[in-house]
Parts: structure tokens; C-alpha cells; sequence
């Protein structure tokens, strides 16, 4: 598999919209918020601090993800998606690898989630990563959140 993880460029824009609008509206729907974060990721995500990442697969943007930074050192790892056609080979894993790495060249402190129960496949993958439940998280900005899950170091004490 001849795929390469790159980091954000204008170029790619249209690409972290298209793939995050065929997620949400194959799972959900795109909420006002999603709206503003894939029209502007830019401003909403890397001008605070954040980061966007993609799967590239030959000359394909097949996936991307985001780290949106909330707070000084308080990350949410948001806006993952594979297209449908690739999922299941192993790219979301690739893609959270390489955000977590991220995230620690950041030096954050927490790093954090939130989906919904119904997605099995991806819960179960952030589970693998090292994420633990932590119930719902009461100032969600999205209505079909009722999951949130942070981020345990497997290689910490």
C-alpha cells in the first residue's frame, strides 16, 4: 500500500470537506458547527493551534483528521474520516497514530473525543488506540454526541 499521512495545505482544503461531509452524511447529518469547522479549517482548527492530517493513497485523498486545540494543553481529536471505499485496510489507525504523535509533539495534556455509540467499528478502534469512556460530555457542541472518550498514555506511569 503506497500510503503516505501529510500534514494540512491549502491544496488539500476541499478534501477535509468532501471527506468529512460523506461521513457525516452517510452517519448523520452536518451540524452548523461542522459546517463552520470544514468550511474554514484555516481559522476554526489550525489557526488555534490544531493540526489536520491526511491519507494520501497514490494520488487519492482517501481520509483525514483533525486536532483542535480548546484550551492551552486540551486537545479533541475531531473531523476523522476514510472514504467508504478504503475503510477497513487499516488508514483510520494510521491516521490516529499520527495525531497522537501530534498531539505529544504538542505537548498537550489531554486528548479527547466525542461520537456516537452506534459507531462500533470506530469506538473500538479509539478503545485499541488507548482511549477510555468517560460517559457524555455535558458542554458537547454537537447534537449526536453521546459518547466521550479521552485519551489514557499507554506509555505513561
Amino acid at each position: 500500500m503506497n500510503l503516505r499521512i501529510v500534514a494540512f495545505e491549502p491544496t488539500l482544503r476541499a478534501h477535509f470537506g468532501r471527506l468529512n461531509r460523506e461521513w457525516l452524511e452517510r452517519h448523520f447529518e452536518v451540524e452548523p458547527i461542522d459546517a463552520e469547522v470544514l468550511d474554514h479549517p484555516e481559522q476554526r482548527i489550525l489557526a488555534g493551534g490544531g493540526r489536520i492530517l491526511f491519507a494520501v493513497l497514490g494520488d487519492d485523498v482517501v481520509g483525514t483528521c483533525a486536532l483542535l486545540q480548546e484550551s492551552p494543553g486540551v486537545y479533541e481529536l475531531t473531523k476523522m474520516a476514510v472514504t467508504a471505499a478504503h475503510q477497513g485496510a487499516g488508514i483510520g489507525r494510521l491516521l490516529l497514530d499520527a495525531i497522537v504523535d501530534e498531539f505529544r509533539r504538542l505537548g498537550g495534556d489531554t486528548l479527547f473525543l466525542e461520537t456516537h455509540s452506534s459507531l462500533k467499528a470506530a469506538i473500538s478502534l479509539y478503545e485499541r488506540a488507548g482511549f477510555e469512556h468517560r460517559g457524555h460530555k455535558p458542554d458537547s457542541h454537537y447534537a449526536r454526541s453521546d459518547t466521550y472518550m479521552v485519551w489514557r498514555d499507554p506509555g505513561a506511569s
